[in-house]
């Protein structure tokens, strides 16, 4: 029940990101590299506290995947943290959201996993839902956005972090918790020539909101979500894991309507709908099937 817990909180925490994003006075760019740099700092103080030791040997076998998995989350952060900026909370999240369609699109070519009609029905049903959450004219109290373009990013974001969950798919012999410590560092390190190249750098005018949303975005949203996710993880089965990971999507939407007053239209709730529970169907699927290969059920 414990680990219920710590992942419900974590979801919790991932669900009101886009909220706090919106109060940083920084480039998506910088904001995707302080954040790589703050929650790998953590986790890095964190695994010490806790004892826990890296394998290096296994770390170094599979260095080429972490290395193009880590410079994925870096460049997934950036893309959806364009989408917030363009889009409400809600569209982007939703936008976002996609990426496990992506998954079932794509793991029929990289994984060899045949398309069933359950999953082709998935797909479309999260095509239509797509469809009906690009909505122009909703905004919320008084801001005018360009939805197109922020839902293009949250899609461009879900893209990519879909390539992530496939390579994490190919990487042996490393804990959820080394792999995105490692995937940490390594979207810090990437990002850093990428942002000194396009933004130069330049803090001088962060003001003392954006410096402490920032802190709270690192070590909360980043360092402490993430060790207590994969902290509870082994603790608890795949299905338990997926129905919890819809708080996430489900929160953000709830908090965006009462911090920011955002609001969704009935054809984009049903949108929305469509996407979540299409991606909860077929990870219900994946989950059953694979107890059935383990002989659980």
């Amino acid at each position: 029940m414990k680990s219920k817990y710590k992942i419900i909180t974590a979801m919790l925490i991932f669900g009101s990101i886009g909220i706090f994003i919106k109060g940083i006075h920084l480039s998506s760019s910088e904001i995707a590299l302080l954040r790589g740099v703050i929650g790998s700092v953590f986790l890095i103080l964190a695994s010490l506290f806790a004892k826990q030791k890296l394998s290096f040997q296994s770390i170094k076998k599979n260095l080429v995947l972490l290395i193009f998995s880590g410079a994925a989350i870096g460049f997934n952060w950036i893309l959806l943290f364009e989408a917030y900026r363009y889009t409400t909370i809600s569209n982007a999240t939703l936008s976002y959201y996609f990426a496990p369609v992506f998954v079932m699109i794509l793991a029929q070519f990289v994984l060899k996993e045949k398309l069933t009609p359950v999953k082709t029905g998935c797909i479309l049903a999260a095509m239509a839902g797509l469809f009906l959450v690009v909505n122009i004219g909703g905004s919320s109290a008084g801001t005018s956005y360009n939805h197109p373009l922020g839902i293009l990013y949250g899609f461009l974001a879900a893209a990519l972090y879909s390539s992530v969950i496939l390579m994490n798919k190919f990487i042996k012999n490393l804990s959820g918790f080394e792999t995105t410590l490692i995937q940490l560092l390594v979207s810090a390190l990437v990002l850093l020539p990428y942002v000194l190249i396009r933004d130069h750098f330049d803090f001088s005018g962060v003001d003392s909101k954006s410096i402490v949303l920032i802190l709270i975005v690192g070590i909360v949203h980043t360092g402490i979500a993430y060790f207590m996710y994969f902290g509870s993880v082994k603790e608890l089965s795949g299905q338990t894991i997926a129905v919890l990971s819809y708080i996430d999507p489900i929160s953000a939407v709830l908090m965006a309507a009462i911090f920011l007053g955002e609001s969704m239209s009935i054809i984009q709730i049903i949108g929305g709908i469509l996407i979540l529970g299409s991606t909860f169907v077929s990870e219900k699927m994946d989950v059953k099937m694979k107890a059935k290969k383990e002989g659980v059920i």
